[in-house]
């Protein structure tokens, strides 16, 4: 199993790009996912040979591509030493074994282009099962292309035989084999995270997720809201492991905040499928914070994708804080101004210099904050611990010391109300 995964996903080298330009897409749309696309491929280790685009009005059943801007597209990798060709949408298996043909090369599209990089960037146990799932998943309807090299011969009977078919068999009843094992095993995983989740419960701390498009800044974000040491790096997909982390707030609520996977547009359903163990967590959430990179121009585009895969999951209708990142790296207030406008109580931030951070947490506060008991105290200031523990937990509106008594007007979650009944003021 691992041999025919490792067969499609050889490394990348010198890759050229390709694009349609349809009736439903503007020339500029088709630049940006381009450019996107590029950046796919930087980030999976390739270097980008060039890049081409037609246009057309359908794409062509057979090769996707029309027959002769196919063959010029062919000429022009083989003289600048291609070994890969990427498209920027998918092709069905027909089309890229047909395109292989015509290329001489390896032939990808978008989806095998993200599984390639998640494969290279999963490290735990969890994220290399979801990832090898939609890998398979993607591979089994491609099997025919890896044993073309072995007889196929017709019989008498007008079936296909030779060892080429049994192999074909045989990989097929392997891999969906591995599917069904894998499917059980993320269940099992599925089944962890709600018991975690039932343990967290039982603190009765909200649980509140980050979301948004790739490389918006939300590891950054985690970090400098509770000091996390996450991987944050200026790539794609730089981070694929749900991390969480404990975030008080100046309330002195305690909030559980978890840094997801990046979405992007077309995001394969099979990743989406495959991630459904972690992206539960931000089915479960309280409060979504969505960050936004507002220095990219597709800002906009980008929130919509993301608002797309939210819906995919059953998400679309969680409460939602829209927090408008990297306000440090615009040089015009226009476009943040109408982003904020469009998205009232909104806040701007810059999670790498920390401009913002306190009315983002303020904000937090506001939103996520609990029904709280108002409970008037009184207590012996012999009893260090109890005071201890009304700061830890409550959040202290006034507070005087006299002679031997401390009092506080407190605001406390009701389930604590039992632990300081002995000192509530009649």
């Amino acid at each position: 199993m691992k041999s025919l995964l490792q067969t499609r996903d050889t490394r990348l080298r010198r890759v050229f790009l390709i694009g349609v330009e349809l009736k439903s897409r503007t020339a500029a749309d088709i630049r940006e996912s381009l450019a996107e696309l590029a950046e796919l491929a930087e980030t999976a280790g390739a270097q980008i040979a060039g890049e081409g685009v037609q246009k057309m009005a359908a794409p062509v059943a057979a090769t996707y591509l029309g027959p002769g801007k196919a063959e010029e597209f062919a000429q022009h990798c083989k003289a600048n030493g291609v070994d890969a060709v990427v498209f920027d949408d998918e092709l069905s298996p027909a089309q890229t074994r047909n395109l292989e043909k015509i290329f001489g090369c390896k032939i990808m599209d978008r989806t095998a282009l993200i599984l390639e990089i998640f494969g290279q960037r999963a490290r735990t146990r969890e994220g290399k099962l979801q990832i090898e799932h939609a890998q398979l998943q993607y591979l089994l309807p491609r099997l025919t292309r890896f044993w073309s090299h072995l007889s196929r011969q017709r019989g008498s009977t007008g079936s296909i035989g030779g060892e080429g078919e049994s192999q074909l068999e045989a990989d097929r009843r392997k891999i969906s084999e591995r599917i069904e094992k894998i499917s059980s095993e993320l269940d099992k995983v599925r089944r962890q995270r709600e018991t975690q989740r039932a343990g967290r419960q039982r603190s009765q701390w909200p649980l509140a997720s980050i979301v948004g498009y790739t490389n918006a800044g939300k590891s950054t974000l985690l970090n400098a809201l509770t000091g996390s040491g996450v991987l944050a790096e200026d790539k794609l997909f730089a981070t694929l492991d749900p991390t969480t982390r404990r975030l008080r707030l100046p309330t002195n609520q305690n909030v559980l905040l978890t840094d997801t996977v990046g979405f992007i547009k077309k995001l394969p359903h099979g990743l989406v499928e495959a991630f459904k163990a972690t992206l539960e967590e931000v089915v479960q959430a309280d409060l979504l914070l969505h960050v936004v990179d507002v220095s990219h121009p597709q800002a906009a585009e980008q929130i919509v994708a993301v608002d797309a895969v939210l819906a995919e999951i059953g998400a679309a209708e969680k409460p939602v804080l829209m927090v408008f990142n990297k306000m440090d790296q615009i040089s015009g207030a226009g476009g943040l101004n109408r982003l904020r406008e469009a998205y009232p109580h909104s806040v701007a931030i810059s999670a790498r210099t920390g401009e913002g951070m306190g009315p983002l947490l303020a904000e937090l506060g506001t939103r996520l904050r609990p029904i709280r008991e108002f409970l008037d105290l009184r207590v012996p200031q012999e009893k260090a611990a109890v005071i201890a523990r009304i700061h830890a937990v409550g959040q202290v509106v006034t507070r005087r010391y006299s002679g031997r008594n401390a009092r506080f007007k407190v605001r406390i979650p009701p389930h604590l109300h039992a632990e300081f009944a002995p000192f509530v003021v009649e």
